[in-house]
């Protein structure tokens, strides 16, 4: 697919092996990052903390954002992503459990390009990582990085 990477923020390890089998299995070969918490997935961005001096112009091609995390939650997470010129324009899709209705209409107020709800069943969690997959990773048009 495309050589950029995909930013896995995910704190349930079933659920990141889950993603990572199912990314595996449709043959979605982009290198993936895998961020434990919120404040992890802020550092990978921003280059802070445990990944300080990482170049930051290096964007992940695509967010998979797990709501409920630790430390910082996914609605923080998102609202942080979008504020900020030099990632306001990164695709991130909510891939979270919840079913409330609250968080989804919260993650598009933020700006989400997406929100899905986990299945449950491995199959349809398999089909859904294609559908993302393909979407988010060959089909949708990235805007460019802006140099300065």
């Amino acid at each position: 697919m495309t050589n950029g990477s995909i930013l896995l923020v995910e704190d349930n390890p079933d659920d990141q092996k889950l993603t990572l089998r199912a990314l595996k299995k449709n043959n979605i070969t982009n290198d993936v990052v895998v961020a434990h918490d919120g404040a992890e997935a802020l550092d990978y961005l921003f280059g802070t903390g445990g990944h300080a001096g990482r170049d930051v112009r290096n964007r992940p091609a695509l967010v998979l954002l797990d709501l409920k995390l630790p430390k910082i939650d996914g609605l923080s997470v998102l609202a942080r992503i979008r504020s900020d010129e030099r990632t306001k324009t990164v695709p991130v899709v909510v891939l979270t459990s919840s079913a409330e209705e609250q968080d989804l209409l919260k993650s598009y107020e933020l700006g989400v390009n997406s929100y899905v709800r986990k299945p449950v069943d491995f199959l349809e969690f398999v089909d859904a990582a294609r559908q993302l997959g393909v979407y988010w990773l060959i089909l949708n048009q990235q805007a460019p990085v802006r140099q300065g």
